[in-house]
């Protein structure tokens, strides 16, 4: 599909400019290790899909990068319904308080959202930019392009994949995200990689109790409106 082509031509692009860094860059190695959550042979299937879409270039002495996964029983098409929607995060971001999007909005690369986020946090309000989106293969990413927040340089990776295995009886569908992310000023990699993480695993927790909810009702999707 067109949509397909492009995104995933940007995301190609994305990791060819970075490429280009000075001295000190490399490549992330997620495929090497095993998330919390996953069985070494869940993730051996989805090794090829780690290398592809969260595989970042990064520079160790300014940025961090994490992959996460989190199970979910229900079809990837149900969880892909929620992943997808770009204009609605706060469907199962915890921190987010609104989103706003412009008139005339459609889903698509290059277009952006303007997001609140909830008191207590090291940020006030948080602009993003949707990089990729491929309803074939279930893929989804976004970068921060401003704001008032600590995340500078913040790029994230959601990928949604269904095995045909079962687990009790019920579908299983693995979602992994990424992201790679300045360290501030004043921070160290392991705090910053700390607060990112925690941040991304309530997210996924969430969206596993939205999907698993959507499932369990019969809708099938979420709604577009």
């Amino acid at each position: 599909m067109e949509q397909s082509e492009s995104s995933m031509t940007h995301v190609r692009q994305q990791h060819q400019e970075h490429e280009e860094e000075p001295n000190g860059s490399s490549n992330t190695t997620h495929h090497l290790t095993v998330p919390p959550g996953l069985t070494p042979e869940e993730f051996d299937e989805l090794k090829s899909s780690v290398t592809e879409f969260h595989t970042y270039r990064v520079n160790s002495a300014t940025q961090c990068s994490s992959l996460l996964a989190q199970r979910i029983h229900a079809p990837p098409h149900i969880v892909w319904s929620v992943v997808r929607r770009f204009d609605k995060p706060q469907i199962y971001k915890h921190f987010i308080k609104s989103c706003s999007v412009g008139e005339n909005f459609s889903i698509v690369v290059g277009a952006t959202r303007d997001v609140n986020v909830i008191s207590g946090l090291p940020a006030d309000t948080s602009t993003e930019r949707l990089d990729i989106l491929d309803d074939e293969k279930y893929v989804t990413g976004f970068s921060i392009i401003g704001g008032e927040h600590r995340l500078r340089n913040y790029r994230s990776v959601t990928t949604v994949h269904g095995f045909d295995q079962q687990l009790d009886g019920k579908i299983l569908t693995v979602v992994l995200e990424s992201y790679v992310v300045d360290v501030p000023e004043g921070n160290t990699e392991e705090d910053t990689r700390l607060f990112a993480d925690t941040v991304v695993k309530l997210n996924l927790q969430k969206l596993g109790s939205v999907a698993e909810a959507i499932a369990r009702g019969g809708n099938g999707v979420v709604s577009e409106n």
